[in-house]
């Protein structure tokens, strides 16, 4: 493999020249080269992909070839890499044209972080909000940041919770956060609370206001709004100073008359960027802090407080989602106006999922009217959610790092995430097998030994995951589907025994048609033929002895918790929420499924992945978690 490798970035440099006539002829090698391939070389992600596509993307030539779609299977591999991997690229540039300027064919891919020197002085953070769980949103934030504070560089991260909204924030939040940075193996150097530094936030506030960039305003809400989007200065902009003041300390006591202002920056009236038309940096509301308590009636805005608390606490690099690129000018502002130490601001792309929601309010919102269970709700993109869907951690982390700190914006679909886990889960998934009740059809085996004998096989067929115990005897149970597929005289075979014959075929003496049309079977005599070549039959079907001690299950599956791809900002939620999210099949499993614990990820043959939420005790089933395997 190796020399594979080798040899595919020793032809990467025939993609080197300017000049389509050299470098078509190796962009054919290579499409010819991958019309069956997801990867250059192998079955994943290698150092001829990367230098492949650098070389590519590098050379405007053959990045313009690869943006006509000209050659579909280098197209198509070249899309696949920029999503998931976003290599790093330098844009090689042409030379000057005749008007002398530099002709260059896009954007620099280079997602390295400015300035860092030796990568030791970098300092990032992680600022939640304690109002809510952490969503796989969160987690590409957070183990961005942790990646170039951590494996990038060697500098350090800081977990700072934006403890400035007392009405939504809650220690059980807080908590929660915690304990999921923990699991998805993130440890930051610091942990600290805007709400520490509510005190020098006041202060600067006051100097602010003193000298002149920050006045008080009693504007309603909606006027406001509509006079920030009109260029409209407020009518409270060039209050005096002493006036500003004195409704600030109002503020500050949380009084009836306190309650009805707030402070704006005095930035811009009309700038192009609305983010720099005097922003709220300060708001009166007299509920108690869940640290503070009631000692604070007036809290900063978040756009307030992260340049100043960055600042204070030696932030290099504050990594934000390109969504808030407009607010850059706003934090530069604060930086530049109230003199503060420098700190960068440094954009990717939010992580964004086809019929998922991600807004915070939305998800409190099914929350609480009861919609889903709580924030661990399988059907929730929470960390907690999504872990108790089934997907491993390292396969978390995976995911999202491959993703890379790319700055393009994509709605990926849920497949990509979850084939990701499946590698994960299946080395470590012991197979085992369960039947619905609504689909046991009683058999009997003639030639099966007398009474009941069981054998020691392994629990995976790959994987030294231990030994399991399969009983067998003549009386067993099928399941419905696979019966009805059955013809007399027809040779199948029993997974972990053997082959057997079909001899015989009964159904009800009403026969009730499936939907697929079959008749109902409602038994069937197999005679035992193990002498049979188990590669010559087509049909390999589970079954499960009557005469074991069965466990009763419950297997769970989950559907999208939104019917639609996107919801605009326009929709109501109400509208495309899928009312049936939740298909329940109760069944019998193998002796074995009695030993499981909650949190082991198995395999039901010829049904999937599940991971156990609730193990069998006191003759309660076992229920079981479906896990998606990305496919179709």
């Amino acid at each position: 493999m190796e020399a594979a490798i080798k040899e595919w970035q020793d032809r990467a440099e025939a993609l080197k020249p300017l000049n389509l006539k050299q470098i078509e002829g190796p962009l054919g090698e290579l499409s010819d080269h991958l019309t069956l391939r997801s990867f250059v070389v192998g079955y994943e992600y290698s150092a001829a992909d990367e230098t492949l596509f650098k070389t590519i993307r590098g050379n405007r030539v053959a990045h313009a070839y690869i943006k006509q779609n000209l050659m579909p299977n280098v197209c198509r591999w070249f899309r696949f890499i920029e999503e998931v991997y976003a290599p790093q690229v330098v844009v090689v540039q042409d030379k000057k044209g005749k008007d002398g300027k530099v002709k260059d064919d896009g954007a620099n891919y280079d997602i390295g972080l400015q300035d860092v020197g030796d990568g030791t002085g970098v300092v990032t953070r992680f600022p939640p909000e304690p109002s809510g769980y952490l969503h796989i949103g969160h987690a590409k934030a957070a183990l961005l940041n942790d990646y170039f504070a951590h494996e990038k560089y060697k500098g350090k991260l800081i977990l700072r919770f934006d403890d400035t909204n007392p009405t939504k924030e809650k220690a059980e939040f807080q908590d929660a956060i915690v304990e999921d940075l923990a699991l998805m193996g993130i440890k930051p150097d610091q942990v600290s609370y805007t709400s520490d530094y509510f005190d020098h936030l006041y202060d600067v506030c006051v100097q602010l206001i003193k000298d002149g960039g920050a006045y008080a305003d009693d504007t309603a809400q909606e006027r406001m709004r509509e006079e920030r989007m009109d260029g409209i200065a407020s009518a409270r902009r060039d209050a005096s100073v002493e006036d500003n003041l004195a409704h600030f300390e109002e503020m500050k006591k949380g009084t009836e008359e306190g309650i009805k202002w707030c402070i704006r920056a005095k930035m811009s009236v009309d700038d192009p960027n609305k983010a720099l038309r005097d922003p709220v940096i300060y708001r009166c509301n007299p509920e108690a802090h869940h640290r503070t308590g009631s000692t604070w009636k007036i809290y900063p805005t978040y756009d307030f407080c992260c340049p100043i608390v960055d600042s204070l606490e030696g932030v290099t690099h504050a990594l934000r989602t390109t969504e808030y690129n407009d607010r850059d000018a706003q934090y530069q502002w604060f930086i530049k106006t109230l003199k503060l130490r420098g700190v960068y601001n440094w954009g990717f792309a939010r992580l964004n999922f086809i019929r998922t929601l991600l807004s915070k309010r939305k998800l409190t919102k099914i929350v609480d009217e009861g919609v889903v269970t709580g924030w661990d709700d399988a059907r929730m993109p929470t960390i907690r959610g999504v872990r108790r869907r089934g997907v491993l951690v390292p396969a978390l982390r995976e995911f999202i790092l491959k993703q890379g700190p790319s700055k393009n914006i994509v709605n990926m679909d849920w497949n990509s995430f979850w084939a990701t886990n499946k590698k994960h889960i299946d080395p470590i998934a012991a197979r085992y097998t369960a039947i619905a009740d609504a689909a046991k059809v009683p058999v009997t085996v003639v030639g099966a030994p007398a009474g009941t004998t069981n054998e020691e096989k392994s629990k995976h067929a790959k994987y030294d995951l231990g030994k399991k115990k399969v009983v067998f005897s003549k009386d067993i149970f099928l399941e419905q589907e696979d019966a009805q597929s059955f013809a007399k005289d027809e040779e199948i075979t029993l997974m972990n025994w053997g082959n057997a014959i079909v001899r015989n075929i009964s159904h009800s003496i009403n026969p009730l048609s499936s939907p697929s049309g079959l008749k109902t079977v409602t038994a069937i005599e197999l005679e035992l033929h193990l002498q049979g070549d188990v590669k010559k039959t087509s049909k390999k079907v589970t079954w499960l002895s009557k005469d074991q001690n069965l466990v009763p299950v419950e297997l769970v599956d989950y559907d999208y918790l939104i019917t639609k791809d996107k919801l605009e900002e326009e929709d109501k939620l109400e509208d495309f929420l899928n009312k049936n999210t939740e298909t329940k099949v109760t069944a019998v499993a193998d002796l074995n499924v009695a030993d499981l614990k909650v949190d082991d990820v198995i395999q039901f043959d010829r049904k999937g992945y599940f991971r156990v939420d609730r193990a069998f005790q006191h003759g309660e089933p076992l229920v079981a978690y479906k896990i998606p395997t990305g496919g179709k």
